[in-house]
């Protein structure tokens, strides 16, 4: 059964937190915005920041079905909206071959419509949500997508339609909420921006993150989230001289979240040095970042 619209940004904040997201003000009235406008959502911000979890979990809080377009380079719109079942087409054309009487000449108009008939078409992404009676579609990193892709979307986005040759137009009729999310790799067109609501998805303050952990974590101690926050929170800011200064990846709040998930794991309840340096891996994803943060641990944590 479908959840009601939210009829409120305060509502919004509340289904959010329900699912384990917390949203500031400022995320949860866009996200309003783009449900109660029928706008697309682009949500820009360092990785590791939530952007991708506030689509799922709007999936979550709207009862809707989650729909996944991943970009990566050299995506297209083939790709992404639909394709032919090309081994069952074949299989077909072979059964009414062998089901032709002797003699009797096949009706070419009649078997080529019967190959792109609904059974044989495959949905990817795009074309699913628009077809679904519920649908949160995000289109992850669309900074990862080149120019030719960035204008197909724009036109879907536009027209809330599809048009497939060989099977005629597809139009939502329901109309899925869209949401983009970007790392910035590459700047996102103007043209794209103008269609949708736009909000930069800053990393939290150090109180919100320690309840996000304690929020999704309800298992890790208390005094062990606010100190896992507050180290993240120094890398994050540098404060802790060539410990923090030019990560490769500064920590987002899904290392917070990973960081916390292993010490907790290993029984810990307070974060030292050694339960630290154990665990660095879940923080740090790079080499270098590792031999920095561990060079100077013990004025990490004492801060």
């Amino acid at each position: 059964m479908t959840a009601a619209r939210p009829a409120s940004p305060a509502e919004v904040e509340i289904r959010l937190a329900e699912t384990g997201y917390l949203a500031d003000d400022g995320l949860a009235t866009v996200a309003w915005l783009a449900l109660t406008m029928g706008r697309p959502l682009l949500l820009e911000g360092e990785p590791g920041t939530g952007k991708t979890a506030l689509a799922e979990a709007l999936a979550q809080a709207l009862d809707a079905e989650l729909v996944r377009l991943q970009c990566y380079e050299g995506i297209d719109a083939g790709q992404a909206l639909y394709d032919w079942d090309f081994p069952r087409q074949v299989l077909h054309l072979r059964a009414v071959e062998a089901t032709r009487g002797d003699g009797e000449s096949l009706d070419v108009a009649a078997v080529e419509s019967s190959l792109f008939d609904e059974r044989f078409l495959l949905e990817r992404p795009v074309l699913r949500a628009l077809r679904s009676p519920n649908a949160v579609l995000l289109v992850d990193e669309i900074d990862r997508s080149d120019d030719e892709f960035e204008a197909f979307l724009l036109e879907v986005l536009s027209t809330n339609a599809v048009t497939i040759p060989e099977f005629g137009t597809v139009r939502a009729e329901h109309r899925p909420l869209v949401v983009l999310t970007s790392n910035r790799t590459r700047e996102v067109h103007d043209a794209l921006k103008r269609r949708c609501l736009y909000h930069w998805v800053e990393h939290p303050g150090l109180a919100r993150e320690v309840e996000i952990l304690r929020t999704r974590l309800p298992e890790v101690p208390a005094r062990l989230a606010e100190q896992v926050a507050s180290a993240v929170h120094r890398l994050r800011d540098g404060a802790q001289g060539p410990a923090g200064a030019d990560l490769v990846k500064p920590p987002g709040v899904a290392e917070s979240l990973d960081w916390a998930r292993c010490l907790a794991a290993l029984g810990r309840t307070e974060l030292d040095v050694e339960a630290a340096a154990a665990t660095l891996g879940a923080v740090c994803k790079y080499r270098e970042d590792a031999d920095r943060v561990r060079a100077s641990l013990g004025r990490l944590l004492a801060g």
